[in-house]
């Protein structure tokens, strides 16, 4: 997400650039798409970061209730962090490069240091949140595919392990993103600066710019797409597993032999939920990947004709998908909208005590 925001701060007559340029790849009907959809990304990303800001600090109070403290609650918690740290940011860049809130003070130095800042802090944030997806997929095809290793690999402290790396990881995977990009002067001007390319990656034939790009394009992009990818696959299997196991069961039922526990059917529900929000995150960070991946392969003219016309939409969706999760707890997942009411709710309603549930079987047929 950060990258995309970057190659478009880099000089202020982007647009213009952009309709001069040969379209050797993706053609004038990308960039009159481009051009048009500018006009409204600004606002558009702006209700996103407000509805999304709003949605990950509720699902956050609402995952960390004792009786809702489970492994994946805990990863779902750590991703809301990451999503909000992303979105914060976001808000005041889009406020200034695309509504010129504040002014025209996208060229001043105390911009050009916020930009710096900005990159970083969005492209840490956004990999912890890729990676923390990552973890929720491996859990979660333990959880369901091999419970026994569940019990002793997914437990609340090797969770805790897998968040807390995640967010000590991400940022050592991101150094040669802070050795990569600088503040410079724009031209021979004293007073307009921006954010490139650092001295230090121009060395050795740009060693460095190349190497942090193909560092961003596959241990950011495609290797954790490859590996939800497989995960997903994996669960879809388990899920059709299960299904088959549901009609055997209804088959004993009609004989009065056997029910199916509520246990598994709660299984079955928070496994659907996951899986929607693993594929939603395909969805919106595949095509980038792929779109990155290819712009190291063909050069800076599908970098500019291609990647940059899609950037503003790239991020739209990103900004989405980190919004969206908890509409997915809301319409999956009872136990969620229980508590959800029991907090928000409580002058409405009856108030009902958050006290966690007496037996082993609630616990499992009510968590999410």
């Amino acid at each position: 997400m950060a990258t995309e925001a970057l190659e478009q701060n880099l000089t202020d007559s982007l647009v213009e650039n952009m309709t001069t340029l040969s379209p050797e790849y993706c053609g004038a009907g990308l960039n009159a798409f481009y051009l048009g959809y500018r006009k409204v990304h600004g606002y558009l990303a702006l209700a996103v970061c407000i509805f999304g800001l709003t949605t990950n600090i509720l699902s956050i109070v609402v995952l960390t209730r004792k009786t809702m403290v489970s492994p994946t609650n805990a990863i779902l918690a750590g991703l809301a962090i990451a999503d909000i740290m992303v979105m914060v940011m976001y808000v005041p860049f889009t406020l200034n490069y695309y509504l010129q809130a504040f002014g025209r003070t996208s060229f001043s130095y105390g911009w050009a240091v916020f930009m710096l800042t900005y990159v970083h802090v969005t492209q840490v944030f956004h990999t912890v949140s890729i990676w923390l997806t990552v973890v929720l997929a491996v859990w979660r095809y333990l959880a369901i595919g091999h419970p026994s290793l569940n019990r002793e690999w997914c437990s609340m402290k090797n969770t805790s392990v897998a968040i807390v790396s995640a967010y000590i990881v991400c940022p050592i995977l991101c150094i040669p993103s802070y050795l990569t990009f600088a503040i410079s002067p724009q031209g021979n001007s004293t007073d307009r600066f921006v954010v490139g390319f650092s001295d230090l990656s121009t060395y050795n034939d740009k060693f460095l710019e190349k190497f942090n790009f193909w560092m961003y394009s596959v241990h950011v992009k495609l290797l954790p797409c490859v590996i939800l990818t497989i995960f997903s696959c994996c669960l879809i299997h388990e899920l059709m597993k299960a299904r088959k196991r549901k009609a055997a069961l209804l088959r004993k039922m009609s004989s009065g032999q056997s029910k199916q526990s509520c246990a598994e059917k709660q299984a079955v529900r928070t496994t659907r939920m996951l899986l929607a929000i693993l594929l939603l995150f395909l969805l919106t960070e595949f095509p980038q990947g792929i779109l990155s991946l290819m712009s190291g392969i063909l050069g800076k003219k599908f970098l500019d004709q291609c990647y940059n016309r899609l950037g503003d939409l790239m991020d739209i969706l990103a900004l989405i998908n980190s919004s969206m999760n908890f509409i997915f707890y809301c319409s999956m997942s009872s136990q969620f909208r229980s508590t959800f009411q029991q907090l928000f709710m409580a002058s409405r309603w009856v108030p009902v005590p958050l006290k966690p549930p007496s037996t082993t079987e609630q616990t499992e047929c009510t968590r999410l």
